[in-house]
């Protein structure tokens, strides 16, 4: 059976921090591949994205040219609604084949609110998790199984260099006029700078 690395998010930029966990999910596992899914709306976020979908994805895709191991799917941009972990994995799934077992990757930020997902239950029934590691979020296997019985025999827990980059931060700095570089591939820093994303002012003097 092949195994598949997921990782989905708004990628509002993608970042190091977002390639640097599926890379280590993909080694430490000994997956095939890893699948990059923007998302179309987040659930569980309630302020909405600052970048446009076709964006987002196009700055996805670059940053997945740099990896052989890494693609991109538009599963959860192509359906109208929430995008829901469960349904994204099902959608995926199908399109896979049963012969394929995915591994859906997240943050120890988001694992603890694995009780606010949408059947938490039904997602680690049929699918596993790797829970990477996010600064100030320990890993927590016993607090897990309290709100979700049964979930930590579902989680493989994946330690990364804990880079501590967020998308909102790296927003912020493009507004401010503060450089990106370093914190994105090239690739997106430039495609940042070129669409103007994040600053409604322009972005022509920040330096990438």
């Amino acid at each position: 059976m092949s195994r598949v690395g997921v990782l989905g998010g708004t990628f509002d930029p993608i970042h190091y921090g977002h390639l640097a966990a599926a890379e280590e999910a993909r080694i430490a596992l000994e997956l095939a591949q890893v699948i990059l899914v923007p998302a179309h709306v987040s659930p569980l976020k309630q302020a909405q994205t600052a970048a446009p979908a076709h964006h987002r994805l196009a700055m996805t895709r670059l940053a997945a040219a740099t990896n052989p191991y890494f693609a991109v799917s538009t599963v959860d941009l192509d359906r109208a609604g929430p995008s829901y972990t469960v349904d994204t994995l099902a959608l995926l799934q199908d399109e896979l084949g049963p012969t394929t077992e995915l591994y859906f990757i997240v943050g120890t930020d988001s694992l603890v609110n694995l009780a606010a997902w949408h059947e938490p239950a039904r997602i680690i029934r049929h699918y596993r998790l790797v829970a990477v590691s996010r600064p100030a979020y320990p890993f927590d296997p016993a607090a897990l199984d309290q709100v979700v019985p049964g979930a930590a025999q579902r989680v493989t827990y994946v330690p990364i260099p804990l880079l501590g980059l967020a998308s909102s931060d790296l927003r912020q700095r493009v507004q401010r006029g503060q450089s990106i570089r370093y914190y994105v591939p090239p690739a997106v820093a430039d495609y940042i700078m070129r669409h103007r994303l994040y600053n409604s002012e322009g972005m022509g003097g920040i330096e990438q």
